[in-house]
This record gives C-alpha cells, structure tokens and sequence, in this order.
C-alpha cells in the first residue's frame, strides 16, 4: 500500500533551468513559481493566449480583432484571425528531419523525413481535390494508426475540409452512427487490420459503412492486400496520391472546423464534437511545449487507435517539431512489455499509456530495460492509483517524470496535469494546467479547496468545441456542460484540489457511492480492488437512489487460475472496511467474465447501474460503442448462471 502524496520525484535545479516552461517565463519577463503563472493565465485569458501565439510564432494572419469576445458557452477567439493547422504541422527548415516513425504488430516499420512527409500530404490533397473535397467538406475515414491516416488529416486540414475518423476495430452500426451525423463527401478505408497476433477482414463492414452514405462521392481503400475492390466509386490509395503536388494550405477562420470526434456514444447517439483550427493548434502548442516539456529532439509515442482524442493529441507533437511514434496493433502481443520494448527500441523521449496498461505492467512485474532516452511518462484515460506512480520510479526509471493527466474528447486536451516545475508525489497530478480555470465546486456551487467536488472551468479555453455539428440551435451543446451552473463548464469528474495546487481525480461524478451520506468516486474503491493480485479487473455499483439507499454491488473478473473463495472475500471485504469504512463494504461480490468498457477503455458504471434498476440492456448501452458488449448479459438481476 503507498500512501496518496508520498514524494517520488523532485525537478532537479538543471531540469527547472532547462525547461520549455522556464523558457516561456523569461521571455514573458515574469518571475514567480507555477502557481503564479497559472494564476496569470486564467485571470488574463486575451494576453495569455496572445503570448502563445506569439512565442511560438504561429503560422496564420493575426488580424486586429479581439482575443476573447462574449463568455461561455458562446465565447469568441481570435475574431478576424485566419490560421491553418497542417501550414503549422508541416513548418521546418529541415526537409531531413525524422518526422514519423511508423510500427506495427507485423514488424513493419516506416519512417518519413519532414520533407516526405510534405509530399505525401501534396499528393494525397491533390487527389482529394481531385475528388471535389473543398473548404467545408468532410473526409471520414475508418483506419487504424497508419501514416496514411496522418497523412490524409494534414491532406483534409489543408483544404480547408473537415477530418473525422473511427478505428476499425469499431462495429459498422457504431461507424454509421458516427458518420451519417456529418454527410461525408469521401470515405477512406483498411480493408483489415490486426491486433493481438490476430487478422480482421473489415471489407465487408466498409462496404456497409459506404452503403449509409448516400453522401459519398468515393471510398479509399487502403488495402492491406494487392486488389482493391474495383468499380464505381472505389480507388486505392496508390491512384489517391498518384500525382505529385506541392502542399498548399488555406487559410481558414481562426474556429474553422478541423475535425469532429464523438462522444462515447454508450447510452444514445455519439455527441459530434466539433474543434477548430486556432484553439487546438495554440492549446496543443501550450500543452505540448510546457507540460509535457516536448519539443525538436524528442521522440513522442501515446499508445490510441483513430477513435480516441489522444490520437489527435499524439500528431499534435508534429506541431512542437518531435518526431510522432504510431503503432498499430495490441499494447500488449506477444506479450506485456510489447510497448516498452517498442519505446527502448525507438529511443522514445516521452512515452504515453492508458493507466490500465501502467497497472497491468505493474501486476506483471515488469521491468522494462533499455529506456535510456526516455524521461516522461504520460498517463491518461482513468485514474493512475499511487501503487502505479510507485511503481514507475522503482521498475522503470527513476529519473522520469510521469505525468498522470486529466481532461477530455471534449476539449482534446488535459485541464490537470504534470509540469517539469513541480515534485511528483504518489496518486495526486501535480497542477491545474495554463489557461484552465479548474475549480471544484460543492453542492451549493462554491469553490472549495481540500474538498472532494465536481469539476468546473470558470472561464472559456480556446480548444473548447466551437459547437456540436447539426446543432444549429447550441441547445445540445448547452445541456451537455452548462445544465447545472449556468455560464460554468461542468465537466462531470469528481476533483479534490489541494491547498497547493496539486490534484486528485475521483472518476465519474454521476457513478458516485452514497454510502450512509459519505460520497465517493469509484477510484478510490477499484485502487484496492484491483489491489489484490486475484482480480484482474472489477466494477463498482451502488444501486440507491434519492433519499433511499440501496445495495452495494461489486463485480469482479478474476486473474487466470484464481478463484473467487470464502478467505479472498473477507480479505477483500476487510480491506475495503479499513481503508476506506464499513459503509463501503459491497452487499455482495459477484464473479463476471468481463468488465463492460468503451472502445476507448473506460468502465461502463452508469450503464450497467442503469440495468440493475431495471432498463433493458438494449436501452441502457449501445452495444457498437462498446469493446466488448456480449458481457452486459451477465449483470441483468437475477440472471441464471
């Protein structure tokens, strides 16, 4: 057991001195600790997003109208500005410079200089073009994390056309769900992929996707085999970038639409949300630079399919001048430590995980080796328990800074996170990030600190979505964020902040225990759950409702060869009594086959709670949204074995 806030790293006098942070501060001419700065940027939103446009000398056309206008949810950024994302992704005086480095499950690898790289986006946006895809349009496409993937995004963002994909592990029904919201003018496509040591044909699912398209005027397939389908509408991706074009890059308004991503999708039709050019170029300009200390040099992996945000995230570092790892394929094939072997081969610099597989290396005893080069850690998609921090700086590196982050799809980006200016202490993100104006708010809507509360942002960010698509009212957008504390971004975390700064995410406001009065994130639970080494996974659900109590139920799914006996529940049952109270001992423990998650990997609490009270599973989680839906059966009540 470690103990939350239990000192692991400390920034040496060098690390501070040398930090793109420190950098930024001197050239600002302001002195002071993070605290301040980050205190500066929220109360001076317009000067300090203007220094980061400045300070990274941003590609686009100032002009001369306001930084900020209005305030949530219909805030205004950069008013006359014209910017395009791909301009800034593929600037560089070095044609030389490794850009991408591509791996995958096969053994594959690819590599593309800057200057390759450049040309593949020409090619690939002369033959868009050549498609009728102009300013506005939007190019959707269903692959995995492939160069062609990067290379058709900077090819969409040029045009001024709008970029959405999914990975192709997601259902046809889960795509068409996705992509008929947008009216796509063209679909590309992997006839297949392969994760796990094992091949999926996914040639009938596109061709299924497409038939739902009534909008398309062509699919791409980027064809793992020699054929590609013939007739009609359908070219390969050799005759997409046949003909070689210089890259151009229209110049778009500053909230131009670059890409729509969605919402799980779990419990009704996926949010599509919509972000723009300006605020995620100068947000992951920001994000990049000074939290994750990221820069040219350094070598950025963050193991994503397309269908999740920090896909986005990863090919941002092009932004910053890294060199951006994709690989596609398992984390885990042939075996655990397949991603840390893949970053010691690489020399990756900044190495960026689900904390599921932080905790899934720990329960392995992994000790990955040959991470010379390495010296960041990033963690995001749940929270990491303080065992994960520890076990980082005693099997890993010591000398790494891990940054557990915090944020969202919604805002592709982080609002908590890590700062090479700040120590590292166990279970807790060190800082509230520039320019995010986190607050925990009590039930009464009042700031609190050292207080468990509900994550709020008081004040607009720039890469917050500048709408939904086909919400021409903003009525769908508003309920989303601003239903319970008007002009106040509720984001839907359970955040405790501490006095000096630092952070602790709780999960999921609305899966919260109400045990006797004492509310609780289910985090806390599953930390010492997931503790135990017979349990593999595991899921938490307090079934009461307003002013009446109901039962505890907690589900496990348990590690290969053990079993769910009377002495491992009264060590479980002991455990949960000690260290969190008696009111959070579960009315029962329950063995399932499998934990219901999201294709991004995140539990389906409020579902499954859903289903205990009643709603057929049918209502109660889309099916096509999840990675494993079959396991949902098994926690209908009173289901026989």
């Amino acid at each position: 057991m470690v103990e939350e806030g239990t000192l692991l790293w400390e920034p040496t006098p060098e690390i501070v001195r040398t930090a793109r942070i420190t950098r930024f501060m001197e050239w600002l001419g302001r002195s002071g600790d993070y605290q301040d700065i980050w205190q500066w940027s929220v109360e001076s939103p317009a000067e300090f997003w203007t220094s980061i446009w400045d300070y990274f000398a941003v590609i686009g056309d100032r002009g001369d109208g306001p930084v900020i206008s209005g305030t949530m949810p219909g805030a205004e950024w950069f008013t006359g500005t014209t910017i395009n994302y791909a301009a800034n992704a593929l600037r560089g005086d070095n044609p030389d410079r490794l850009a991408v480095i591509f791996r995958d499950e096969t053994g594959d690898r690819r590599t593309y200089a800057l200057g390759e790289l450049r040309d593949e986006v020409g090619r690939v946006r002369a033959g868009l073009s050549r498609l009728g895809v102009g300013r506005g349009d939007r190019v959707a496409a269903y692959v995995g994390n492939v160069p062609e993937a990067l290379i058709a995004f900077l090819a969409t963002a040029s045009l001024g056309a709008i970029w959405s994909s999914c990975s192709p592990d997601f259902g046809a029904p889960s795509v068409t769900d996705r992509f008929t919201q947008i009216e796509p003018k063209v679909l590309i496509a992997v006839d297949g992929y392969r994760y796990g040591g094992r091949s999926y044909d996914r040639s009938e699912a596109v061709r299924e996707i497409a038939a739902k398209l009534p909008t398309l005027k062509a699919t791409v397939w980027i064809a793992a085999a020699d054929a590609v389908p013939a007739g009609g509408n359908d070219l390969g991706w050799d005759e997409l970038r046949a003909e070689a074009a210089e890259p151009e890059f229209e110049p778009v308004p500053f909230d131009h639409p670059l890409w729509v991503l969605y919402s799980s999708g779990t419990t009704g039709l996926p949010k599509p949300i919509v972000h723009g050019h300006g605020g995620i170029v100068l947000e992951h300009l920001k994000s990049l630079s000074f939290h994750q200390d990221l820069g040219a040099g350094d070598v950025f992996f963050w193991y994503t399919t397309t269908g999740w945000m920090m896909w986005n995230y990863l090919i941002g570092g092009l932004l910053v001048g890294c060199t951006v790892v994709l690989y596609d394929g398992g984390p885990t094939h042939p075996e655990t430590g397949a991603l840390w072997r893949l970053a010691a081969e690489e020399g990756v610099t900044y190495f960026g995980t689900g904390a599921p597989y932080l905790v899934a290396s720990m329960k392995a005893g992994l000790k990955p080796s040959g991470l010379e080069r390495l010296r960041g850690i990033g963690s995001t998609g749940s929270p990491l328990p303080p065992e994960g921090f520890a076990w980082v700086y005693t099997d890993v590196k010591p000398d790494v800074q891990l940054g557990s982050f915090s944020g969202g799809t919604d805002v592709c980006t982080g609002f908590v996170g890590a700062v090479p200016l700040l120590p590292i202490r166990a279970g807790v993100i060190p800082c509230r990030c520039l320019g995010a104006s986190v607050e925990s708010f009590d039930p009464a809507g009042d700031a609190v600190i050292g207080e468990v509360g509900e994550l709020v942002i008081t004040r607009p960010m720039p890469s917050m979505p500048v709408m939904f698509w086909n919400d021409p009212s903003g009525d769908r957008y508003r309920e989303s964020y601003f239903a319970d504390y008007p002009g106040i971004w509720r984001h839907g975390d359970w955040i405790k902040i501490l006095p000096d700064g630092g952070c602790v995410i709780y999960g999921r406001s609305d899966s919260t225990l109400n045990r006797g009065g004492v509310r609780m994130g289910t985090s806390e639970f599953y930390r010492i759950v997931e503790r135990f080494e017979e349990i593999a996974d595991s899921l938490v659900i307090d079934t009461g409702r307003l002013g009446q109590e109901g039962r505890l139920l907690l589900y496990v799914t348990l590690a290969d060869g053990a079993a769910l006996t009377d002495e491992l529940v009264s060590r479980l049952r002991a455990a949960l009594r000690a260290e969190l109270s008696p009111r959070h001992v579960p009315n029962e423990i329950r063995v399932v086959p499998g934990i219901p998650r999201t294709l991004s990997g995140k539990k389906l609490e409020v579902p499954v709670r859903k289903i205990l009270l009643g709603t057929p599973v049918e209502q109660a989680a889309n099916p096509d949204s999840m990675a494993n839906p079959e396991v949902l059966r098994h926690f209908v009540p009173d289901l026989p074995d």
